[in-house]
């Protein structure tokens, strides 16, 4: 019987062994990095997970509100990263191990597609969270549809005829003979192929313009949106959101400066004025937070917050304009 099980079912899932140790590392990885070499999982510390998954927010395709609501509520966000980072361990270390493949499987195809949805848009020199993804993705299906080979626990555990190996779902779940037709199998072969390569095609076209037009990464250049811009009571109030750029490094704000009717400059904050804003004058949204800098305001990419400056000018402000350190300039009318 093992004799026939290592000659069909499991010689698959043999061939699949590579694949296997590296896609379990990637995700174990995860986990090595954030507690084991650094601290990631401190929302004190800089390099704080949560942060990063701020990040995403900006251009995420399908799960934005759930972001939001996560950068919103710090303490249940800590709790997600934690929960993320055990899921994240588990799946990759039984997947090394091949125990429970198929199951580890399916968790490998939800957790790059998380990773595709969430940050398929980032990648300042290629498109690298999107082909983490989409790579993630396939090889969860193949690792689904495969099980583990012969240097498996699953395949030591058939071996020794386990308890739990007698057990028709056990296949289903961990490795071994899947009780379907020839036919059954073609088709859901074919048909996971091309949903994969679908979603693949529709989500490199989405996020970078990778299949037709004109190619574009979001990851390159900062981009600011300004909203919510009125003058009350002696202050100029507005809200900006970094949306783009480099999730690495933020945007710096050198200038903020004041415009009247006829587009003449009445009211500037310098470098020096930026940098020594009071904590009151800037309320953040998010876990990525907008904070005065050495000489410039900081955004990270994702921060968001409404600004608040005292106004020395008696005329009438009709727009603002604000100047990031590498030039770019944006730029809203007063509401």
């Amino acid at each position: 019987m093992i004799k026939n099980i290592k000659e069909t079912a499991f010689e698959a899932g043999t061939l699949t062994l590579v694949l296997r140790w590296v896609i379990g590392w990637t995700y174990f990885s995860a986990f090595w990095r954030r507690i084991v070499l650094e601290n990631k999982l401190n929302p004190e510390e800089a390099g704080y997970i949560g942060e990063k998954f701020n990040h995403f927010l900006p251009n995420a395709l399908g799960i934005k509100p759930i972001i939001e609501y996560l950068v919103t509520h710090p303490e249940t966000l800590w709790y997600a990263m934690v929960i993320f980072t055990i899921i994240e361990a588990l799946v990759g270390l039984m997947i090394i191990l091949g125990l429970f493949t198929r199951l580890m499987a399916f968790g490998v195809f939800n957790l790059a597609l998380g990773i595709l949805l969430g940050s398929g848009w980032l990648g300042t020199t290629c498109l690298d969270e999107w082909q983490i993804g989409v790579l993630g993705i396939a090889s969860g299906f193949v690792l689904m549809l495969t099980g583990s080979g012969k240097y498996s626990v699953d395949y030591y555990l058939l071996k020794k005829k386990h308890p739990l190996t007698q057990k028709k779902s056990f296949a289903y779940i961990g490795s071994g003979i899947l009780s379907w037709t020839a036919k059954t199998k073609n088709k859901i072969i074919l048909t996971g192929s091309i949903c994969i390569t679908v979603l693949t095609l529709f989500t490199n076209q989405y996020f970078h313009g990778g299949v037709f037009g004109t190619l574009h990464n979001k990851s390159v250049k900062p981009k600011l949106e300004i909203s919510n811009v009125y003058t009350r009571e002696g202050y100029l109030n507005f809200t900006v959101m970094r949306v783009e750029g480099a999730d690495v490094y933020g945007s710096f704000l050198i200038e903020i400066a004041a415009y009247n009717e006829n587009n003449e400059k009445i009211e500037e904050w310098s470098m020096q004025e930026l940098r020594t804003l009071k904590p009151h004058q800037i309320q953040n949204f998010y876990v990525a937070k907008i904070v005065p800098h050495k000489n410039s305001l900081l955004l990270p990419l994702g921060a968001k917050a409404s600004i608040s400056l005292p106004i020395t000018t008696q005329e009438n402000i009709a727009r603002i304009q604000l100047t990031d350190i590498s030039g770019l300039e944006w730029s809203s009318l007063i509401e």
